[in-house]
């Protein structure tokens, strides 16, 4: 709304000082023309924004100039900071947003408290790009009128058709009634219902989405968190393979990244782990281990240890043989 880009701007110029219509209308992304028009307005209404003109010029706020924007204190806004920074910004769809709200919670702060508190949010990282060993998350892509579109249905209570690509089939467009949206390691999900059954869709996979004005048959509360569990739990036993096995501590989460989930955890003997871990299928299970190496070995079911001592027999026998 034009109410909350005008405060935008008024705080990007406060916090950043003389700034040029170009870096504006970037952080605000909209056009330069639109830039113009807003500055006009906040002069119109009294706001002392100036131009100034040549090389290094820009618009500016005439010095001393603020607006009164309280209650938060040096711990909250530091909280709000940190929950704001890296990949987090992207979740849903709610970037620009997301920067609008910093913008106003760094206003907020005393003027003795605002430097310490951005200074101390950069000491924090939430979820950087790469981890220790330079893996880089899978992060899925999602185009942004997409996440709109499903966004604005799923909070208005409307029907909602997605262009949706399911596994193993072809792209057709689909009328759903939205509960509700899950983000879990970077992959977006629609909790939705379809002509009453439970259906689950990743937004990755919607290339086209558009909101209908007719409402959504939907319950007027939801427990997202018991829906999303529930739907988990029902996607691990559907053809699904359990595999019992024994791990090293040090290769744990070389396990957990290629398994869907962990049914059950304990210590073993000689100080290694036992899981129950849940696989696509048998190839998927027997290629993650195998992946391990010695680090791991699949206790059950027989047949995966079979398949595995095999495999291992067929290397041993392609590498015995004279060059």
């Amino acid at each position: 709304m034009r109410a909350d880009r005008l405060v935008s701007l008024v705080l990007l110029l406060r916090q950043r000082g003389r700034l040029t219509a170009e870096t504006l209308a970037g952080e605000l992304e909209v056009s330069t023309r639109t830039v113009l028009r807003d500055i006009e307005a906040l002069s119109a209404a009294g706001v002392p924004v100036y131009a100034e003109r040549g090389r290094h010029g820009g618009f500016a706020l005439l010095p001393g100039f603020r607006t009164e924007l309280t209650g938060l204190n040096h711990d909250e806004a530091l909280a709000l900071l940190t929950a704001g920074s890296g990949r987090g910004e992207q979740v849903f769809g709610l970037g620009s947003a997301l920067a609008s709200a910093m913008r106003k919670v760094v206003d907020a702060l005393p003027e003795s408290h605002r430097a310490t508190a951005s200074d101390a949010a950069r000491r924090f990282l939430v979820e950087p790009e790469t981890d220790l060993l330079s893996r880089r998350p899978d992060t899925e892509e999602v185009p942004r009128a997409v996440m709109i579109e499903i966004r604005r249905a799923v909070l208005a209570g409307h029907q909602l058709r997605i262009h949706y690509t399911a596994a193993d089939q072809t792209p057709r467009w689909r009328t759903v009634d939205p509960i509700g949206l899950v983000t879990v390691r970077d992959r977006t999900y629609l909790l939705a219902t379809r002509s009453g059954a439970d259906r689950t869709y990743r937004l990755s996979r919607v290339s086209a989405a558009e909101e209908l004005p007719e409402p959504a048959q939907r319950p007027n509360r939801v427990d997202l968190d018991r829906i999303w569990r529930e739907r988990c739990e029902r996607f691990l036993s559907d053809g699904h393979i359990t595999v019992s096995v024994r791990v090293d501590p040090a290769r744990r989460e070389d396990l957990l990244d290629t398994a869907l989930a962990v049914r059950a955890e304990e210590s073993d003997v000689d100080g290694r782990l036992r899981l129950e871990v849940a696989f696509q299928d048998a190839r998927h299970a027997e290629w993650a281990l195998w992946q391990l190496g010695t680090d791991a070995e699949a206790l059950a079911p027989q047949s995966l240890r079979a398949a595995l001592r095999d495999r291992a027999a067929a290397m041993a026998a392609r590498y015995s043989a004279e060059t």
